[in-house]
C-alpha cells in the first residue's frame, strides 16, 4: 500500500476524531450554559420592564399579538418600515390585584447616527407614557449619548397620542426638546416612542380612539 496514502488516511482519521471531540465539547458547553444564559436574559427583560413600571408586580408576554406586518394595520406597518423601526417583544405589566396596568414595548430603530438604538417603552392601559429605558445605544459621546439625560426625563408620564421634537424650546405637552447637535438621534427616539404608542393602541384602543 502506498505510504503517502496511509499517511493521508491517518491524518484524515485524526481530523475526524478531533472534529467529533470538539463537537461533543461544544455541545456540552452549550447545555451547561443554556439555562444560565436564558436566566440572564429573563433578568434583563424584567429589569428593563421594572425601569418603566417600577410599581407593578409582574410581566407576561403578550401571546395573542404576533409581531409581524400582518398583525398591525397596513398604515402602521408602512409607518414602521419607513421610519426604520422594528417592534420586538411586548409585555403586559400586571398590578398587585392582577389587573393590566399597561404594556412594556421593546422597540428598535435602525436610524440612529451610530447604529441601532433599542429601548423599552412603558405605556399605561389608559395610554399614558410611563417612561423609557435605553437597552442599546452607540451614539456619539457628548451628543447622541446624552439621550439618557435629555430625552428620558422628558418622557415620564406624558398623556399624548404621539410626540414631536423641537429645537427652539417646547411649547406643548406633546413636544420634547431635541438633543442639541443630535437631531438624528432625537428623531430616532421620537419614531420609536410613537411606534410603541401606536402598537399599544392597536392592542388596547384608548377610549375615544377605537
Amino acid at each position: 500500500m502506498n505510504k503517502d496514502y496511509v499517511a493521508a488516511a491517518k491524518d484524515a482519521l485524526v481530523l475526524i476524531i478531533i472534529t467529533l471531540v470538539a463537537g461533543l465539547l461544544l455541545g456540552g458547553v452549550y447545555e451547561l450554559t443554556k439555562e444560565p444564559i436564558a436566566h440572564q436574559k429573563e433578568l434583563a427583560v424584567t429589569e428593563s420592564c421594572k425601569a418603566v413600571f417600577p410599581d407593578e408586580e409582574g410581566f407576561t408576554p403578550v401571546a395573542s399579538f404576533v409581531l409581524s406586518d400582518a398583525a398591525v394595520s397596513e398604515g402602521l406597518a408602512l409607518q414602521l418600515k419607513q421610519n426604520g423601526v422594528t417592534v420586538g417583544n411586548i409585555y403586559t405589566a400586571l398590578a398587585a390585584d392582577g389587573s393590566i396596568a399597561g404594556y412594556a414595548v421593546e422597540v428598535t430603530s435602525a436610524e440612529g447616527y451610530g447604529g441601532d438604538i433599542r429601548i423599552m417603552c412603558g405605556i399605561s392601559a389608559d395610554g399614558v407614557l410611563r417612561g423609557i429605558s435605553i437597552l442599546e445605544i452607540g451614539e456619539t459621546a457628548g451628543l447622541g449619548m446624552r439621550a439618557e439625560s435629555v430625552i428620558v426625563p422628558q418622557i415620564h408620564n406624558l398623556n399624548v397620542s404621539e410626540i414631536t421634537y423641537t429645537k427652539t424650546g417646547k411649547t406643548s405637552e406633546d413636544e420634547i426638546d431635541a438633543i442639541s447637535g443630535a437631531t438624528i438621534t432625537t428623531k430616532a427616539f421620537v419614531n420609536m416612542i410613537n411606534a410603541a404608542l401606536e402598537v399599544c393602541n392597536e392592542i388596547n384602543p384608548v377610549k375615544g380612539d377605537a
